[in-house]
């Protein structure tokens, strides 16, 4: 829990009290490699903390492609927020490719911590405006750089997945082949000498 009470430190000091009835309040989890904690069709019920491990959220398309839309890794939240606001059927997979340890806080007790504990509604806001300038700044790189540079940029946000994921994974976040960021990465290494 020390681990998400700094977390919350980081934005806002958080008192005795407060610490404990987010305690309350907060489930603890151990999820095997490739165990989901959302499935496409399910509703997102719950806010989620990697405490340990690493999680990527994915979506299919109609040809059966996978397409990684967001890493987790310690000290991440993750959710659907679309599903888990409107709590309408999710398009998307959450999929741990870690065994990882998680904490989750569903939507009734969130809400009712935004009521009774201010702090968490200002760090949640802090972390929902952090998801969507990550994502918009995603869709700008789509269709606004090649792939040496999303690559470039996905090593400066995720510096700590890099050498953790497989190069399918990478590959599926940057929507390029394995093979491609294969010639990137050796590209990138000729550049350096």
């Amino acid at each position: 829990m020390q681990s998400l009470f700094k977390d919350f430190e980081e934005i806002l000091p958080l008192s005795a009290d407060e610490a404990a009835l987010i305690e309350s309040l907060i489930t603890k989890s151990n999820i095997k490699r490739k165990g989901l904690i959302l499935k496409e069709g399910q509703v997102c019920k719950h806010y989620t903390f990697v405490f340990k491990g690493c999680f990527k959220m994915y979506g299919i398309d109609d040809k059966g492609f996978s397409h990684n839309i967001q890493f987790a890794a310690e000290g991440d939240w993750i959710a659907d927020i679309g599903s888990f606001y409107t709590q309408t059927a999710s398009k998307l997979y959450i999929e741990a490719i870690e065994g990882s340890e998680i904490y989750q806080i569903n939507q009734p007790n969130l809400y009712g911590l935004f009521i009774e504990v201010h702090k968490v509604n200002r760090m949640f806001k802090v972390i929902s405006e952090n998801n969507f300038v990550e994502i918009q700044n995603r869709v700008l790189q789509n269709f606004s750089s090649t792939a040496e540079q999303r690559y470039l940029s996905f090593l400066e946000q995720y510096p700590h997945l890099s050498n953790r994921l497989p190069n399918t994974q990478i590959a599926s976040y940057l929507g390029i082949t394995p093979e491609f960021l294969s010639k990137i990465r050796k590209g990138l290494t000729k550049k350096a000498f």
